[in-house]
């Protein structure tokens, strides 16, 4: 297994277990670069870290989060995950994720989401 793959498994992993914030605070570099389908990129780890914890904060129940499949090369891995979540006060959402991910040494240096709702 390559480097980014073992990196990879474990960021996977932590957030699987409820570690997403911990896992950001490890894995991601200070510069990080994020984005959403075709949004504007958000650049930097503080501006990103406030999105990620304002996101979390708005999940009142969280019935599934699964990682359907995945790849990792030398230098980017990619996964594709299910969510189904009740946000705190609205609705009960499922969508589909692919998470791409552009690695440098052991840091995510960009993250690109590609997403839908799914019915």
């Amino acid at each position: 297994m390559s480097n980014v793959a073992t990196l990879d498994k474990k960021l996977n992993e932590m957030i699987l277990g409820g570690q997403a914030m911990e896992a950001f605070e490890q894995f991601y570099a200070d510069d990080v670069v994020m984005q959403d389908n075709d949004d504007a990129p958000f650049v930097g780890k503080a501006f990103n870290r406030e999105r990620e914890v304002k996101f979390f904060d708005s999940l009142g129940e969280v019935h599934q989060i699964s990682i359907d499949g995945g790849a990792a090369g030398d230098a980017i891995s990619m996964s594709e995950w299910t969510y189904d979540v009740t946000f705190k006060g609205g609705p009960r959402v499922k969508w589909s994720q692919a998470a791409v991910r552009r690695w440098t040494g052991d840091k995510v240096v960009h993250e690109r989401f590609f997403h839908k709702t799914l019915g």
